[in-house]
């Protein structure tokens, strides 16, 4: 017979914010969540719930009381759930007299015991102040943005109505193992669906970012002597891009389904690769970024990638965070087997009880307004898994607002030797053009790679569909494919099988181009007959790279 878990422990590791009250309305018990939430310590238990949450003395409208008195009396009186309307009910801050304004979606549960007789109310809430905040915010963006915007702004209010729902919890804390497990399966299930519909969205992002990446590529070889607008596109396109691939990582990195490709990696590549791409950025408006890096190597068994990944989301999370002509610095020690990453900056901090907040998911360290930078607020969560994947930890610090914040990371070390890392490959001669065909469904994009290609003495064909894919490469030989893998007709692994399977189709060079690229994603390219993997939106230096090598194989 299984063992019976601990129920206390569910509840207080369950996500949603939980309150038990009695009969009285006093509190019984409360959950990490709410703490959290409500900004408050355990030591309310054993109070009247509205002792401790009053209503604001500052606001004459405040009905936040009334309305959640009349509601936990509903509840007591008939013994069914109550699911109140959005309310505002501001709680009081660490400052006497002094409330925060908050919204939430509250719904109060009975609890009956053998007599059916209310026993409890189990109160849960979420807090939704920022969508409300966001609704009150009006700002105008550039036609470009706007779509993608309002996209991950309903994904946002989407993905908080549907955790509401995967998160019930068990009306009755007595239920039988059985129930428990009914109940797991249901959860699991809807995160399936909720991570299934994450993806989707992230991936149909990639598609008009690829063409719009494409394009601003193409009007920079027409304009080689440079124009303002093409460097505000580049930026807010790889804002944007960093939001879709944030999106998907996100909510990876809340499942636990976030992948490590291990290896000896020396961490001061690391920060010279990330501080070298993302240097540009902190040049806009005067900032600078340093590195102060120690002169032997610093090895961590880890995957390059992500733990790449974890310092240009510390280095994106400064650079947002720090006003025109401030300075970041990153610093990297290592002592008694672990190493030391710091990103630190003199930008606008945070309050020091907020630290641990900020590797929540969709928390950000100020709240939505005119002046706040664009962001779903999950790069630290993101940055959080990662590095605990990695076996280490991450901590805030920040002295107050306005006294800049400091990140810091600790990765365990180890003693392999990284292996080292190829050196710049010396200038060659130009490659032979190749005779391309590009399969994309995306006649924006297509077309735009088309002419970029063109534009490099490639000869190029473009179709949209599978079928069209293959009745091409029978009228006339190709050097090169270019295929996506979502089609209107057939997967690009459909196309990639059936190439491999003719008498030539060895030696045609076959290249995926995705939105997803998972390591078990690109197994299945690799499974197909594909010879390399790309991500959208693919920059045409990639590209190019890659058909360089193709073209002198």
């Amino acid at each position: 017979m299984p063992d019976v878990p601990d129920f206390r422990l569910l509840f207080d590791a369950t996500l949603s914010p939980l309150l038990v009250l009695d009969r009285d309305f006093s509190i019984v018990e409360v959950n990490r969540a709410y703490l959290t939430a409500t900004r408050t310590q355990r030591d309310i238990v054993g109070h009247p719930v509205f002792d401790v949450f009053p209503d604001n003395p500052d606001d004459p409208s405040a009905d936040g009381v009334a309305n959640l008195r009349r509601s936990l009396e509903t509840v007591r009186a008939s013994g069914r759930t109550d699911t109140m309307a959005l309310q505002r009910y501001d709680i009081p801050t660490d400052e006497e007299g002094v409330f925060a304004e908050r919204y939430w979606s509250p719904v109060n549960s009975p609890v009956l015991d053998a007599e059916g007789r209310v026993a409890y109310v189990i109160h849960r809430v979420e807090d939704v102040t920022e969508f409300v905040h966001l609704r009150r915010v009006g700002r105008e963006q550039r036609r470009a943005v706007a779509d993608a915007q309002m996209r991950a702004e309903g994904m946002e209010i989407d993905l908080f109505v549907r955790a509401r729902e995967i998160r019930e919890v068990n009306e009755q804390l007595s239920w039988a193992n059985a129930e428990l497990d009914a109940a797991g399966r249901r959860l699991r299930e809807e995160q399936r669906a909720k991570d299934r519909f994450i993806a989707t969205l992230s991936h149909e992002l990639r598609n008009p970012l690829a063409a719009a990446s494409a394009a601003t590529e193409l009007l920079a070889l027409d304009i080689p002597d440079g124009h303002p607008a093409l460097s505000v596109l580049e930026r807010q396109l790889g804002t944007l891009a960093r939001m879709s691939n944030d999106l998907l990582d996100g909510t990876r990195a809340v499942t636990g389904h976030l992948e490590l490709v291990r290896e000896p990696v020396d961490l001061r590549s690391v920060v010279d690769g990330a501080c070298a791409d993302i240097r540009g950025l902190f040049g806009h408006e005067g900032r600078t970024l340093g590195a102060v890096l120690p002169p032997d190597p610093v090895i961590v068994d880890g995957d390059r990638l992500r733990l790449a990944q974890v310092l240009t989301n510390l280095l994106s999370n400064a650079l947002k965070y720090t006003r025109p002509g401030g300075h970041t610095e990153v610093g990297l020690t290592a002592r008694d087997g672990r190493a030391r990453l710091t990103v630190r900056d003199d930008g606008i901090g945070f309050e020091p009880g907020q630290a641990e907040e900020l590797f929540g998911v969709f928390m950000r360290a100020a709240p939505a307004g005119p002046d706040t930078p664009e962001g779903l607020g999950l790069g630290l969560a993101v940055v959080r898994t990662v590095v605990e994947l990695h076996g280490g930890e991450i901590t805030a610090h920040s002295e107050g607002p306005g006294k800049g914040a400091s990140f810091t990371a600790l990765l365990p070390t180890t003693d392999t030797t990284a292996p080292q890392q190829p050196r710049p490959a010396p200038v060659r001669a130009a490659p032979r053009a190749l005779s391309i065909l590009i399969v994309k469904d995306n006649i924006d994009l297509a077309a735009t790679y088309r002419t970029l290609l063109e534009r490099q003495g490639h000869q190029v064909t473009a179709v949209h569909t599978g079928t069209d894919a293959l009745n091409a490469t029978e009228s006339r030989p190709f050097d090169v494919v270019l295929c996506d893998l979502g089609l209107p007709d057939m997967d690009g692994y459909a196309i990639a099988r059936a190439l491999r399977s003719r008498p030539d189709g060895t030696d045609l060079r076959l290249i995926a181009v995705s939105g997803f690229s998972q390591g078990t994603d690109r197994a299945l390219s690799r499974a197909a007959g594909f010879d390399a993997h790309l991500t959208k939106p693919l920059p045409l230096t990639d590209l190019l790279d890659l058909l360089e090598h193709l073209g002198e194989s």
